[in-house]
This record gives structure tokens, C-alpha cells and sequence, in this order.
């Protein structure tokens, strides 16, 4: 059985692809994983960093996968061409990175079916990112796993999509929210007890109110408001 988190194996569940990309491999268990479990043709295990490469080949020679995964060291896509594969993950990266690396190779990604990303942060900008420059949110899943909730996130290119997300499908996601996924739900509860207890401190921490705590008050308790008013809409 191939060793990955279940993280990892929601991010390789939602691949359709039969040529993919797996961007920062990292050491190679998804790659692998793809191949065994999800029938995958081919894959291009791809990373910058020399350790995590090393590895991804000692795994992928250890399960006779050499003739099906190709480890190549890449900045992001930088390595493919235009039509070499028909999907990517990209997964584990902060948000700015995510996008950086759909920029940098931008023809690459509009030649794919699909891109499966799971990024650790700013998943708000990432999905208007994506809207933005004409791929379209098809599919979302959401794992809490290791004490963490992470978003996932499917997506296609269509050069006549035209649709846009609004602020609150940015930060909770359009088709999770349609889903009303119950580890969306379970995340916006979290996210409010979190939130409660910043507004809590913030007015008991100091008796003299400055303008900065109540700049970052209002910020709060607006996210508050935005967050029960979505859990009033999305709980059965």
C-alpha cells in the first residue's frame, strides 16, 4: 500500500487525467499512488530541490515505476511543453507560489483538462486568480486532517469563461458552499469560536481602546457577521 496521508489521498482521488504533472513531489508516494490506484498512464514527479528528487527516484525505482514516472527537476512546469501532460497537482505550496507557478507556465496549464490544487494559504486570492485568468472552479473537496483543514480545489481552462466568484465564495469556495460540505461547516464553527475569542481579548487586553484595535475589531467582526450569516444558509 502506497504510504500517503489522507490529505494526499483526497488530492489524488479527484484526478481524471491520464498524463499528470505532479509539481512539487516532494518524495514521490502521490506519483506512485496515481499509477497504482488511480490508473494513470503517466507521470511527471517534478520538483526544484535536489533531496526531495532523490528520494522520489529511490521510491519510484523501489516500486518498479520507472518506466511510467519521469522524476525531473523543474521550477514549477518550467520543464513541460504545451501538451506533454493533460493534468497537474499542485499541492503543499503557499498561494502566491501556487499562482506564480501557473504563471510562469500559463500555455502549459490552458492546454491541461485539469489542475487539482490544494494550497496552504491566501486560498482566497487563489481562487480569484483563477477566475480571473479563465479557469473555471469545476470541483472542491475539503479533508481535515492532522489537526488541519485543507481545501481542494479542481479546476479547467475555458477561453470563454466569463464567469466571476463574489467575496464570500472566494473565502469559503462556490462549489463547497453549494455542497454545503459538512467539513466546510465544521471549519466556519472552528473559524468562529477563533474569531470570538480574538473580539473577546481585544476588549478585555486593553483599557485604553487605539485606533489599531478597532480597525482590526471592525475587520473581525465583520468576518464574524459574514460567517453566521453562511452557516444560517448552509445548515440543514
Amino acid at each position: 500500500m502506497v504510504p500517503v496521508s489522507k490529505r494526499m489521498k483526497k488530492i489524488a482521488d479527484m484526478v481524471s487525467a491520464k498524463r499528470v504533472a505532479d509539481i512539487g513531489c516532494d518524495h514521490g508516494f502521490v506519483s506512485i499512488y496515481l499509477i497504482k490506484e488511480k490508473n494513470v498512464d503517466h507521470v511527471f514527479a517534478m520538483d526544484i530541490n535536489d533531496g526531495p528528487l532523490k528520494r522520489a527516484h529511490e521510491h519510484v525505482n523501489d516500486y518498479g515505476m520507472s518506466e511510467r514516472i519521469d522524476v525531473i527537476k523543474s521550477d514549477g512546469a518550467k520543464a513541460l511543453e504545451p501538451g506533454d501532460a493533460d493534468g497537474a497537482v499542485i499541492a503543499g505550496m503557499g498561494g502566491r507560489l501556487t499562482e506564480r507557478i501557473i504563471s510562469d507556465s500559463i500555455e502549459v496549464f490552458q492546454k491541461m483538462d485539469e489542475m487539482i490544487l490544494s494550497p496552504q494559504s491566501e486560498i482566497d486570492h487563489v481562487r480569484s486568480f483563477l477566475v480571473q485568468n479563465g479557469f473555471e472552479i469545476i470541483d472542491e473537496d475539503m479533508v481535515y486532517d492532522e489537526s488541519k483543514f485543507y481545501v481542494i480545489i479542481k479546476c479547467s481552462y475555458d477561453a470563454d469563461f466569463t464567469r466571476q466568484i463574489n467575496d464570500v465564495q472566494a473565502l469559503y469556495g462556490p462549489v463547497l458552499i453549494k455542497k454545503k460540505h459538512p467539513v466546510l461547516i465544521d471549519y466556519l464553527k472552528d473559524r468562529l469560536v477563533k474569531l470570538e475569542d480574538i473580539i473577546e481579548r481585544i476588549d478585555t487586553g486593553s483599557e485604553l481602546k487605539t485606533g489599531k484595535n478597532n480597525t482590526r475589531a471592525d475587520e473581525v467582526n465583520g468576518e464574524i457577521e459574514l460567517i453566521r450569516g453562511l452557516l444560517d444558509k448552509i445548515q440543514d
